[in-house]
């Protein structure tokens, strides 16, 4: 059979019916998540929060301390992002700061009946330890303190150690070592006679705990704004951590300024030192030099040597031109035959040479005049002769002794020429050289100056740096109330599990469940060819188990529902016999012994004639199910199956018994039905109902009787109920609510298929009274009057 999916397949009531049909689970669980929630704001530690805004105030490419070495070329900065800024207010060490400065290591918790109360601030006693802070808060235990006068405390270590009782101010030995607890004069009578637990934690691990509860978050996506957020136990402690925090961070911000601005002043000092030695030392290499060189202003100088020099040889050519004159002078007056005219006026410096050279032209001249009127004898010629031989030999004299002068000047004055050319040839390389004395010495002492003006830029930097945050709104709660627990979204959370909880449970059941929970599952799988003619409902373990003759319950009704399907059902059939009703199921405990016998009990409250047969010969149930029951007497004569009472088993093999041998009258609930049980456990089974008295006795009941209900065996156990199906006018297959599998449908069918089993009809036994067709609807109980849950009276 081909099935097609379509919406209209899908019953939308059954499906709601499935839900509503367990509304008792919804109740409960909605009741139950509600207790819960109800318990979870009562005992839960209220968390209160706190926030607060700061604004990062970013100062350009680099602060002004790392601008001092930016200067200098020793590196680059880079502005850092908000986010940057975010991981460093979050850091580790700013945490445990704020710990060790708040002292949040050290909780104070009075003790009550359910739960403890923090004290924060106004504690009734003082710890104090006689190791170092250092030690203290890498370390951490708990104790048990009992505050029992104003003088006096119990101290234990374990919650169930006796109290040991102390003074205040008295040494205790504790892991960390002596600790000494004096009282708080304010609060410690508020506080007598309370039990205390004191805990010590590590300072690292509780900053970690709170810096991984802190919230820090910019105010919008480029804003350097940034909001701080933190909910605690305690709301003035939440306040003081935000508070603290933020703190910190500036002071630690300011204090690494302070570091920098020291190292640039210890590095500008280094600088200035060497770069003073430098300086001094170029300043004595100049004053060398120009001690060495003598030079003072070599501008001045050489205009001055050009000046000298100048003048200098105006005189040596002047002493050189005189030289010259005189030693021709000289030349003239030696080579002199007689007496003739000098040159005058040559402008030699010597005036003897000049008075002399005068005198003895003027004795020449007088000569000569003479000489024209008398001859060389003439005695006033020959005086004069004298006379002026007398000059001729002076002016030679003065003649040698002025070239001999002159002749030094010349060779001085060369001399002195010669330096002064030196000292004017030099003059360049002199200025080249003192020009990079000079600049040197100018780089030095710009660089000098430089670093001592930076060094003031960096204390002034220093003295005038602001922390890096500016408090926008401080650490504030936006409500007294607690933020957590929410108790109205915890009431509302609860009521939606409440109604989630069932609604998966008994989806991931429907799910899960691959059993036949209703006479609608088992159509579902079986279609319209073959009918489901009842369901009968569960029953308790106090209830019947045989119905009595007027029972009005909703199992007696399903079975006159069964009987009238039944009689229906062989109305419509033209074979006979025609009563002959084999009850069957898949596997034992499916209920075809109780549906049997109480299906033998309706046709006998019709005063019918019935008979009920307990074919299943391997595990006979049918003596136990009726002997269990106070309302059912059986035959006084009758013992259970292992007595020597013969049944269907002794029937089948020995041939000498008739029916009349194995039938056991019983008394029913005011009714009279007769009864074969299966006897004794035979050892073949199978080989014994394929006996041709079988046959016989199921013609001969037929006919004694007005119905022969027939008790067989499970047939997907075993082949019994096939080897006998053949007698059978109509098969009732049991199945089980809650239990029978869906694949276990596809047995029985397969075998109607294949002929095996006639008059197929199938009975679904145990469902629950929520999930029957019209019990669930309207109701059979009619006959009794059930107490509503809700009804108090």
């Amino acid at each position: 059979m081909e099935n097609k999916f379509s919406f209209k397949s899908i019953d939308f009531k059954e499906i709601i019916r499935q839900y509503t049909s367990k509304w008792y689970l919804f109740l409960l669980a909605v009741i139950f998540c509600l207790g819960i929630a109800f318990l979870y704001n009562r005992y839960t530690a209220p968390l209160y929060d706190a926030q607060a805004r700061i604004k990062i105030e970013m100062e350009g490419n680099n602060n002004p301390e790392l601008a001092v070495f930016q200067d200098l070329g020793a590196f680059q900065g880079q502005m850092n992002p908000i986010i940057d800024e975010i991981e460093i207010i979050k850091s580790r060490s700013n945490f445990v700061e704020v710990v060790k400065k708040l002292q949040l290591n050290t909780q104070i918790f009075r003790l009550g009946n359910i739960l403890d109360s923090e004290i924060y601030k106004d504690s009734p006693f003082n710890l104090n330890f006689k190791e170092s802070d250092s030690i203290v808060s890498q370390s951490g235990f708990s104790f048990y303190l009992n505050v029992m006068s104003d003088a006096t405390f119990g101290y234990k270590r374990q919650e169930d150690e006796p109290y040991k009782q102390n003074t205040f101010g008295s040494n205790i030995s504790t892991p960390l070592g002596d600790m000494i607890i004096t009282p708080s004069v304010e609060n410690i009578k508020i506080y007598k006679d309370n039990e205390f637990r004191i805990v010590i934690r590590p300072a690292t691990v509780v900053a970690d705990s709170y810096r991984g509860r802190v919230q820090i978050t910019p105010l919008e996506r480029s804003s350097n704004i940034l909001s701080l957020y933190l909910q605690d136990r305690i709301q003035q402690r939440a306040q003081d951590i935000i508070n603290a925090l933020i703190a910190v961070y500036n002071e630690n911000a300011i204090e690494d300024k302070k570091i920098a601005a020291d190292k640039t002043s210890n590095f500008i000092d280094a600088r200035i030192t060497e770069i003073y030695s430098n300086l001094y030392s170029v300043d004595q290499s100049a004053e060398e030099f120009k001690t060495n060189r003598g030079i003072t202003d070599i501008s001045s100088e050489s205009n001055i040597n050009l000046s000298v020099g100048m003048e200098n040889r105006q005189q040596l050519e002047s002493a050189s031109l005189q030289l010259n004159m005189a030693s021709s002078m000289k030349d003239m007056v030696e080579n002199q035959d007689g007496y003739e005219i000098l040159p005058s006026n040559l402008g030699l410096s010597d005036q003897t040479i000049t008075g002399t050279t005068a005198r003895y032209n003027q004795l020449v001249a007088e000569r000569n005049r003479l000489l024209e009127s008398s001859s060389n004898l003439n005695p006033v010629v020959q005086n004069l002769d004298k006379e002026l031989n007398t000059l001729k030999s002076s002016l030679l004299s003065s003649l040698n002794n002025t070239t001999g002068n002159l002749e030094l000047q010349i060779n001085s004055l060369a001399r002195q020429q010669s330096r002064i050319n030196s000292r004017i040839y030099s003059a360049p390389g002199n200025e080249r050289e003192l020009r990079d004395i000079t600049r040197k010495l100018e780089t030095t002492e710009s660089l000098y100056l430089y670093l001592l003006e930076k060094r003031e830029e960096a204390q002034i930097a220093f003295a005038s740096a602001s922390p890096p945050s500016s408090i926008v709104d401080a650490a504030y709660s936006t409500s007294s109330a607690p933020v957590a627990p929410n108790k109205m979204i915890n009431y509302v959370a609860a009521l939606f599990l409440g109604f989630v909880l069932p609604f998966m449970f008994i989806y991931v059941s429907g799910l899960l469940d691959n059993t036949l929970n209703s006479k609608q599952d088992l159509e579902s799988v079986i279609g319209n060819n073959i009918p489901v003619i009842a369901e009968l409902p569960k029953i308790g373990k106090k209830d019947r188990k045989i119905v009595k003759k007027d029972d009005r319950s909703v199992l007696a009704e399903s079975l006159r529902i069964l009987r009238t399907n039944l009689n229906y059902i062989q109305k419509s059939q033209k074979s006979k016999p025609d009563n002959l009703i084999f009850i069957t199921s898949s596997v034992p405990g499916e209920g075809k012994t109780f549906i049997s016998s109480n299906l033998a009990k309706i046709y006998a409250d019709t005063g019918k004639k019935v008979l009920l047969v307990g074919a299943d010969i391997r595990n006979p149930k049918l003596y136990d199910f009726f002997s269990s029951d106070e309302n059912v007497e059986v035959g006084k004569n009758v013992q259970p199956r292992r007595s020597t009472k013969a049944g269907l088993t002794e029937f089948l093999v020995n041939s000498d018994l008739k029916v009349q041998d194995i039938t056991v009258p019983a008394h029913i609930n005011e009714n009279e039905i007769d009864l074969i049980f299966s006897g004794k456990i035979p050892p073949n089974p199978t080989e014994l109902l394929m006996n041709p008295r079988m046959g016989e006795l199921f013609e001969k009941v037929s006919k004694m009787y007005d119905y022969v209900i027939v008790d067989t065996a499970p047939l997907m156990v075993v082949t019994d109920t096939l080897l006998i199906s053949e007698y059978a006018s109509q098969i009732l297959y049991v199945v089980k609510a809650g239990a029978t599998e869906l694949k276990v449908i596809d047995f029985p069918l397969k075998l109607k298929e294949e002929g095996k089993l006639k008059g197929l009809s199938f009975v679904v036994n145990n469902v629950k009274q929520s999930e029957l067709g019209y019990g669930g609807k309207y109701g059979y109980g009619y006959g009794k009057s059930v107490k509503k849950w809700w009804s108090f009276s």
